[in-house]
């Protein structure tokens, strides 16, 4: 999950989208573990959470750059 922005973006989709989809799978687990109590460091939930918007935004810039080039 610990990736920087320049790792990220350096990624293909593909790649971005499974990245997402093991973020996503990371933010469940750290809500269930803070449900019940097992979660001792509470900043890693908003970590995890920001991780999820940056690679929400790489994948819709580059949703728009493909829709501009086809439209050219």
């Amino acid at each position: 999950m610990a990736r920087s922005i320049s790792d990220l973006r350096d990624m293909d989709l593909a790649a971005l989208v499974a990245e997402l989809r093991a973020c996503k799978q990371e933010a469940l687990n750290l809500r269930f573990r803070n449900a019940t109590g097992q979660l001792d460091k509470h900043d890693e939930l908003r970590k995890v959470r920001r991780q999820i918007a940056r690679i929400n935004t790489l994948i819709r810039q580059r949703e728009i750059v493909a829709a501009e080039a086809a439209g050219k």
